[in-house]
């Protein structure tokens, strides 16, 4: 397909907000991108977008970028262990059900989160005790000054707690494929599996194992457990908008983490990124200052904190970006008085600084 430009064109967010960019450029060939940026985008800082499901739009953007592109393949199968490539449109869902049907593991504990495989590695999404840093290969990108396709292995990736050298480098590169390094489910002893995460061994009991005749979990099983946990536990966002959780958990020094924890003995804590500091659980704090399941009382009332999960903030049909924006500074204000933690979104804001 050649590239095609859209004026005035709806942008799509999981948020469900009713949002424009004043043009878009869709291509589903990456080779087009040279181009593009040498004629009609030269000089231009498009904002790239998949499926919207880490943005918050208060204002649209003058002129966006998709790439539609959507191809998997194995490029290499040895010693146990694969190689696959995804291209950055790829539905994330979709590629984490594709390489289950391959035989392949990794990747179960990161099943349906909402998005594409272009911007996994960008926030480095993780879930259930997983970041999908840990089984990328290699990032592919375009450099947008210098019109060049580069190779980035995972170490030069930088990835870290919800973030990568990409998140800070959003108007120099654009994430055109991601390689994955994956395990053969059947070479994977079922102990190397991730269990031990919110409730990951409770929904496979519940689920029955003995009576599926199944010994020991696999990976599909795994999946098919966190599928179940993020339904039930999150908002689907093809009912009512939301962008998964909203705000990421605060990471503290070990001394503040233990003088709260000794004020608030049921606050969830967790090790850090060293034995210096701790993370906590920003939903706990969240809901500890009243705000789940509560609307906004401003503008058109449509901006709430979910009922199911107090870190995910969701929009009843109405509301704005700015509306939700609002309502999540005095969330975090309100934690900010009464813990002294700072919290801060998750989401990608559009239009706006937090």
């Amino acid at each position: 397909m050649t590239a095609r430009s859209i004026a005035s064109a709806p942008l799509r967010n999981t948020f469900g907000v009713d949002a424009r960019a004043g043009r878009l450029i869709e291509t589903d060939d990456a080779d087009d991108l040279p181009g593009l940026f040498a004629g009609e985008l030269a000089g231009a800082s498009p904002l790239v977008v998949g499926s919207g499901s880490n943005l918050l739009i208060v204002e649209g953007p003058a002129l966006a970028l998709a790439l539609t592109s959507n191809t998997i393949r194995i490029l290499a199968s040895h010693d146990g262990h694969a190689i696959v490539r995804a291209d950055a449109g790829t539905q994330w869902h979709a590629f984490v059900l594709w390489t289950l049907e391959q035989g392949l593991a990794g990747l179960e504990n990161l099943a349906l989160i909402p998005g594409t495989v272009g911007a996994a590695p960008i926030q480095n999404i993780g879930a259930y005790g997983v970041e999908v840093g840990e089984r990328i290969h290699a990032v592919e990108v375009f450099e947008r000054a210098t019109g060049a396709f580069q190779r980035f292995d995972a170490a030069a990736c930088a990835f870290a707690y919800r973030d990568s050298v990409f998140k800070h480098a959003l108007d120099r590169y654009l994430i055109t494929a991601v390689e994955f390094a994956l395990p053969q489910a059947a070479a994977l002893p079922s102990s190397a599996l991730r269990l031990d995460y919110a409730g990951i061994r409770e929904e496979l009991a519940v689920m029955g194992m003995a009576a599926m005749g199944i010994d020991a979990p696999d990976a599909r099983t795994v999946a098919e457990a966190v599928i179940r946990l993020r339904r039930r536990k999150l908002p689907d966002p093809a009912v009512v908008g939301n962008a998964g959780s909203f705000f990421k958990n605060p990471i503290v020094p070990l001394a503040q983490a233990e003088a709260l924890l000794a004020a608030h003995p049921r606050l969830p804590v967790f090790r850090g990124a060293g034995d210096d500091s701790r993370k906590l659980s920003a939903a706990w704090l969240i809901d500890a200052c009243g705000w789940k399941g509560r609307r906004s009382e401003e503008g058109s009332g449509d901006a709430a904190v979910s009922a199911q999960h107090a870190l995910v903030l969701v929009n009843h049909g109405r509301a704005t970006g700015a509306e939700l924006l609002a309502l999540a500074r005095r969330i975090a204000e309100d934690v900010q008085a009464r813990f002294g933690v700072a919290i801060e979104p998750e989401p990608r804001l559009i239009g706006a600084r937090w």
